[in-house]
């Protein structure tokens, strides 16, 4: 599981039979920086290119998420899905103590 910060969502024009109505939310993911200085939300916008994300949990926008990608994050779903990336958990707080 990775962590991000949710900067936007997507609208679809078409979608998968299976995914109608589904919520869909752009995520930045955070890097090692994001890590070695203190942490504080909202962290901003990595450099890294942004991710989109399955929602069922009602992220929204600056909250930071946990999402999984590949083949994990089409487990929960009964049905082949063409899903990459989904939103696993909402992250509260973040508490990190790098080594001196």
């Amino acid at each position: 599981m990775r962590l991000g910060q949710v900067i936007g969502n997507v609208t679809l024009s078409k979608t998968v039979d299976g995914l109608t109505g589904a919520r869909w939310l752009v995520v930045s993911p955070f890097t090692r920086d994001h890590f070695q200085k203190k942490f504080t939300a909202p962290a901003g916008v990595s450099s890294d290119p942004s991710v989109v994300v399955y929602d069922s949990l009602g992220g929204g926008l600056g909250d930071t998420v946990g999402f999984v990608e590949g083949r994990e994050a089409a487990v929960p779903f009964a049905d082949s899905t063409p899903v990459d990336a989904i939103n696993a958990a909402i992250i509260d707080e973040v508490f990190h103590s790098p080594k001196p």
